[in-house]
């Protein structure tokens, strides 16, 4: 074999190893499925979300989160199906759907679907009370008229 070949294979093999090895791949899968950030941990353990199911054919319907920050829970309500304009009382009740007691925590009224109240106590101290329910109510003059309601799960 001729030297100068030799010397050009063993150049043309260097260095399309080195090529190959220095370039990042166009797909590199990952399995983020499995894959939790600490951050998303700590909120999975400070949070709780549950469905709140229509009540006396309303059409209202829709979900409640509360988060836990700092020593104060935040229940965020996100309704469907609501009367637009139309100031609706909610509450975190004694009891579970659909017979639920006394207001234990009066929640800011939900508007246009959307309501947002920062309590003073914890999950823990919530769990502690359970049951509890999240309900709503079609209107200040018709707070016996429930529209929507769901229990809370810890």
């Amino acid at each position: 074999m001729n030297k100068n070949l030799l010397i050009g294979l063993v150049i043309l093999l260097v260095g399309g190893l080195w090529y190959f090895s220095s370039r990042q791949p166009a797909y590199a899968p990952t399995d983020t499925a499995d894959t939790v950030t600490e951050d998303e941990a700590m909120m999975a353990e400070n949070q709780i979300s549950l469905t709140l199911a229509e009540l006396n054919d309303s059409g209202e319907s829709g979900t409640a989160t509360l988060v836990e920050t700092d020593g104060t829970v935040t229940v965020t309500l996100a309704l469907t199906g609501f009367s637009v304009g139309v100031s609706q009382p909610a509450h975190i009740h004694v009891g579970s759907c659909p017979e639920v007691g006394a207001v234990s925590y009066p929640l800011t009224n939900v508007v246009d679907g959307a309501s947002a109240t920062t309590l003073e106590v914890t999950l823990a101290q919530l769990e502690a009370e359970m049951p509890l329910a999240i309900n709503v109510h079609k209107s200040a003059t018709e707070a016996s008229v429930y529209t929507a309601c769901g229990d809370l799960e810890f």
